[in-house]
């Protein structure tokens, strides 16, 4: 039996919801990354990052390397990284919405006063 794309989208949506995951995948976007360079710019315990690097390796976003002792990561594709820019762009309207909104409260709580 067959899962429902909406129920798919939303697996694969639950997947990329971990900070530490969406880290790793912001700093992919500018290269295959070992995993020392992960640990120096994302601050988890080593063990934590080892177990996000293996659910997003699992579901076939990350791709692993290893050269000699260094293990490098890299994104699996690029549908990956434009949709970490989307979310950037969702996030940037939706907090200028907000400041907008913030910025109308105060208007009209000064002329209140």
């Amino acid at each position: 039996m067959s899962v429902p794309l909406y129920q798919a989208k939303a697996e694969f949506f639950r997947m990329l919801g971990h900070p530490v995951r969406i880290r790793v995948l912001e700093l992919l976007q500018l290269g295959p990354t070992p995993v020392r360079d992960l640990l120096a710019a994302i601050d988890v315990e080593p063990s934590n990052l080892s177990q996000q690097l293996a659910v997003l390796r699992r579901a076939g976003i990350v791709t692993a390397t290893r050269d000699s002792t260094t293990v490098v990561y890299a994104l699996a594709g690029t549908d990956v990284a434009d949709l970490m820019r989307t979310a950037r762009r969702i996030l940037t309207d939706l907090l200028l919405g907000q400041e907008e909104l913030l910025a109308e409260l105060r208007d009209a709580d000064a002329r209140s006063e």
